[in-house]
């Protein structure tokens, strides 16, 4: 079964990869800004079942109920379509309002076709129009709109800003709609991960929408408390707050929200383990969208009646719920990742590996496929920020040298060989100091690049300095008299003694350090070893199995343990079953540590858990520079460091080892803290850090030095 997994990883990626680059071009070309040409006012209102020579107002106000209608089924070319028709209808001098709510509402669907670049642009142009008509409610709706928008591009603290104003525009309006505004702050914050702040924008929000009856906006924003309970792990209260959001809901008779209220129930019935529930709760959802054909189940409940469909022994119909889900689902849709992943759980449970090891690719590219679309969106805001002000430095030089250019004109009573002279003093003058300035630009930059040249190479000594000294781990071995091995933690013989050699090979020369310890059994016995690895990841207790290295030979006993000196070692002691029975193997002594030498301890209990949340702190520092500098995740980390073992976990891939080093709860009671300290090193070695990031891992590094130093740990 696991080669079946690997022929498929290896097989599915470049599908999948050619799958997320049409999803890219794709929806790229959605973003192009097109020549808008307006239909036939008269032509367009019949086809919309408005008159032409009926009331302006509530014609315009009845296209944008359209507009927002089929924006919300995904018709975004028809909503398009009928903003152009009330464009047209319109006329070509509209009215200042009229013609900024037009403006607005093409951003708004732009910011729905995830084009929020786009989408800014046009707020922007909106809020000026509002602003030259002095209008405060279009100015406070319009900044609301460039909140969300920033939102999506990553930059949170001009969201922050443009809600703010938003809110401060609203103060003393009489129709103020200061809910709305209050919920996309709260959801800026739960982004942020700062979930007091978020709890407490909630409950004003939805203080100020029961102040104006709106009952269904009410319950949304109960809801979304409901939902942050059960992220952050609180179960009782989730539920609690969800089912009195579904309550509202009801009354308030909103089918949207009451269908995702009732996916979250069932996701918090399957986490505390009650499938019965969640199917009632998923059924109460499913039964909504069957009311009425053109009602579109939320991915969400489809996603959790697949679950329940799954846990009950239903994994055939979960499969074909999920994909029927899929395939109304857009390429680029925030929760295909977790449908895929969905899908894969139910092919594994049929036993159809190659297609759940293909849906759990599919999953990671679309994830990734997400990501990249969310980088590349930030990085074009970045860009049009930067030109922008670029554009602006421009203007603000040319209108600098247009007055140096006026008074110049101006000194028509200086004689023309003192103008000259001092035009080329000037220029001398200039040219002798962007030259110096060059210069010393080039020899900081070179003294720069040596520094951190220095710096880099000082890293890759310290991460092989805190290696494993074979030499002494071999004279170590030597004098032990049984069998003895030490292993790396991803199963590689790094030292064995004469014992292990005689034991293991004794017909041949070849030496056993450098090859894997899996290499040496049968298929079994080497799954029962990479089983007892994983079981030491988990826990630091030893770990025992049996094995034969032939059909005749006598079958021995393998002692798993962690060396006491927070190196990363695996110490593999070998006795043969009929002297284990009567004898402990090495390591199995309490306390003792397996290569013969007494783990050193900290002075008192203080100290050792704060040497313990420093190692945490470190690994999370490192994870946090990682990804902010590759882009990639903590599994590529493991990867590519050759550090951390990466392992198959429910059908996913894991670095579970690195994991327990991101918890203080977690953390194993001997810590590797030397890869700890490796993983620093390589990451300040071998990214391209920004210079906060740079120091702020630095420091978290020189703070477990200052205990291992302290404690003489190295």
């Amino acid at each position: 079964m696991r080669w079946v997994w690997m022929w498929a990883a290896l097989i599915a990626p470049s599908v999948a990869l050619a799958q997320t680059a049409q999803g890219n071009e794709a929806g790229a070309a959605t973003c192009l800004e097109q020549a808008v040409v307006l239909p036939d006012p008269a032509e367009c209102l019949r086809r919309y079942r408005r008159e032409p020579d009926g009331d302006m107002p509530a014609t315009l106000t009845a296209l944008y109920e359209r507009s927002v209608e089929l924006q919300n089924k995904g018709e975004f070319a028809a909503a398009a379509a009928v903003l152009d028709c009330a464009e047209s209808a319109a006329g070509a001098h509209p009215a200042a309002a009229i013609e900024h709510e037009l403006l607005r509402r093409r951003g708004v669907l732009d910011y729905r076709r995830e084009c929020p670049a786009q989408a800014l642009e046009k707020f922007k142009r909106a809020l000026k129009l509002a602003e030259r008509n002095e209008d405060r409610p279009a100015q406070s709706k319009t900044w609301n709109n460039i909140g969300s928008a920033l939102r999506r591009l990553g930059d949170y603290r001009g969201a922050l800003q443009a809600l703010m104003t938003s809110l401060e525009l609203q103060r003393g309006l009489p129709q103020a709609e200061a809910g709305k505004t209050l919920n996309n702050i709260a959801d800026i914050y739960r982004d942020l991960g700062e979930n007091a702040n978020a709890i407490r924008h909630y409950d004003q929000a939805r203080a100020e929408f029961l102040r104006d009856g709106n009952k269904a906006e009410a319950g949304h924003v109960l809801s979304s408390l409901g939902v942050l309970a059960l992220n952050n792990g609180e179960l009782q209260r989730g539920e609690s707050l969800l089912t009195q959001a579904r309550d509202e809901l009801i009354q308030a008779g909103d089918k949207k929200y009451l269908m995702r209220t009732y996916s979250e129930l069932g996701r918090a019935a399957i986490e505390r383990g009650d499938v019965a529930a969640a199917k009632r709760w998923t059924d109460s959802g499913l039964a909504i969208a069957a009311q009425d054909a053109k009602t579109i189940v939320p991915a969400p409940l489809q996603l959790q009646a697949a679950r329940g469909d799954r846990l009950r022994g239903q994994a055939r119909a979960a499969q074909q719920r999920m994909s029927q889900a899929l395939n109304a689902l857009a390429v680029q849709d925030s929760d295909r990742p977790d449908l895929l992943a969905e899908l894969a759980r139910d092919f594994e449970a049929l036993g159809e590996w190659p297609q759940a090891m293909a849906a759990l690719r599919e999953s990671e590219d679309a994830a990734r496929a997400l990501r990249e679309a969310r980088y590349d969106r930030e990085m074009k805001w970045m860009q049009l920020r930067f030109e922008t002000a670029e554009r602006d430095r421009t203007i603000a030089a040319l209108a600098t040298q247009n007055q140096v250019r006026a008074l110049s004109l101006k000194q028509r009573t200086l004689a023309l060989w003192l103008t000259v002279v001092s035009a080329l003093a000037a220029l001398l003058g200039l040219t002798v100091f962007f030259l110096r300035r060059q210069h010393r630009a080039r020899v900081a930059e070179a003294a720069r690049q040596a520094r951190l040249a220095e710096e880099v190479d000082y890293y890759r000594r310290a991460a092989a300095e805190l290696g494993v000294d074979r030499a002494r781990l071999q004279a170590a071995l030597d004098s032990r008299d049984d069998a003895v091995l030490v292993l790396d933690a991803g199963g590689q013989v790094l030292a064995a003694n004469r014992s292990a050699g005689e034991l293991l090979q004794p017909s041949q020369a070849a030496p056993l350090a450098g090859r894997a310890f899996g290499e040496l059994l049968d298929e079994p016995d080497a799954l029962r070893f990479a089983q007892a690895l994983e079981h030491l990841d988990e826990s630091s207790a030893p770990q025992g199995f049996d094995f034969r290295l032939g059909a005749q030979a006598e079958p021995l006993r393998a002692q798993l343990s962690e060396s006491g000196q927070g190196e990363g070692l695996i110490v593999l002691g070998l006795k043969s079953s009929a002297a284990h029975d009567g004898a402990t193997t090495a390591g199995e002594n309490a306390g003792a540590d397996p290569l013969g030498v007494e783990a050193p301890a900290m002075a008192d209990e203080e100290l050792r858990l704060s040497f313990r949340r420093a190692l945490v702190e470190l690994m999370l520092a490192v994870v946090e520079a990682w990804e902010r500098s590759t882009g990639q995740g903590r599994l590529e980390l493991a990867e590519k460091s050759r550090i951390w073992r990466v392992t198959v976990d429910d059908g996913r891939l894991r670095a579970r080892a690195m994991e327990r080093y991101l918890s203080l709860s977690k953390l194993p009671r001997q810590p590797r803290w030397r890869d700890v300290l490796r993983s620093g090193y390589y990451v300040l070695a071998e990214c391209a850090l920004e210079e906060p990031v740079r120091d702020e891992l630095q420091r978290h590094v020189d703070a477990v030095l200052a205990y291992t130093r302290r404690h003489a740990l190295v």
